[in-house]
């Protein structure tokens, strides 16, 4: 009966958006070289932060509370610590508004944890509004996010992919090859998670997760409920994660760190080994993304 009660709040953190929407007020809007940026907060306290006006959220965040993370999708990302209780080094692609970076910085303070965004607009708001602060353990880097993991540099034990919008997926950050630099950067016994959106609207989620179980020894997939986000976890490793085993995990660190959700619940409830089943859509490969467009032609000096 509790495991329907937390659903049923999740379901209820997933309608938070639409319910205050029109109760929260502006604190920042922007259009960034790259995307829009929409900073709002509502009565309570929480802030808000959009990459387009349809709606989608990108975080939302309890400034100076890191544990409390309100998206069902960062909390289901989370399952990466029951598939690595102690990692020593993550790496994030795709800061938003820091929400996942904050929390882990929280749970495994002895961590080195570097982010990559992009986009120097999305760091700046990150700390201008959501509270996000870099440390000795906590880099931001603005980088794209392929150009950072096929440089060189010490392997991670999680790898969190967090750049994929519901119908803006950076193609390059999707394809085998990428996902191949991803996995060369992982250590022996490491993981790497992606929040995918799944169809509709993300018209390339069949391949993505064909993709995925291409790139990687193993797969996983969690659903989020009340969302349309799926999340993958990839290992490069063979030896099976069996569900009892990751919710044990995840309840002993629930225990340990003060995890103020119900993570070995999540873990329970949207476990699926991914690893030998059928899929369908096309491999994403490098050879299929678009061409650049060709540089106009000189124009005659008059």
């Amino acid at each position: 009966m509790w495991r329907a009660a937390h659903r049923l709040a999740l379901v209820g953190v997933a309608l938070l958006a639409c319910s205050a929407s029109s109760q929260r007020s502006v604190l920042y809007e922007k259009q960034s070289p790259y995307t829009y940026i929409s900073v709002t907060q509502d009565g309570e306290g929480r802030r808000y932060l959009q990459f387009d006006k349809s709606g989608a959220l990108q975080s939302v965040v309890w400034p100076g509370q890191p544990l409390k993370l309100e998206l069902p999708y960062t909390q289901v990302s989370m399952v990466g610590l029951a598939f690595v209780p102690e990692p020593r080094r993550i790496l994030v692609i795709g800061l938003g508004g820091g929400a996942m970076p904050m929390f882990l910085r929280a749970t495994v303070p002895g961590a080195h944890i570097d982010v990559v965004d992009i986009d120097p607009d999305v760091v700046k708001v990150a700390k201008d509004f959501f509270g996000f602060r870099e440390d000795e353990r906590l880099r931001a880097h603005v980088a794209d996010g392929r150009g950072f993991v096929e440089a060189a540099g010490a392997p991670y034990d999680l790898i969190f992919l967090d750049a994929y919008g519901p119908d803006s997926i950076p193609e390059h950050l999707a394809t085998l090859e990428f996902l191949a630099s991803v996995r060369k950067r992982l250590a022996e016994q490491g993981a790497v998670v992606g929040n995918v959106w799944e169809f509709p609207p993300n018209t390339r989620f069949d391949s993505m997760l064909r993709t995925w179980q291409q790139g990687f020894r193993q797969l996983y997939t969690f659903d989020v409920r009340g969302s349309s986000n799926r999340i993958l976890v990839g290992l490069a490793h063979p030896e099976q994660q069996a569900r009892a085993a990751l919710e044990a995990r995840a309840e002993k660190l629930e225990r340990a760190k003060g995890v103020p959700f119900d993570l070995s619940s999540l873990v329970v409830d949207g476990y699926e080994d991914a690893t030998a089943r059928k899929m369908r859509g096309q491999l994403l490969k490098d050879a299929n993304l678009p061409k650049p467009a060709p540089a106009p032609a000189p124009t005659p000096a008059p």
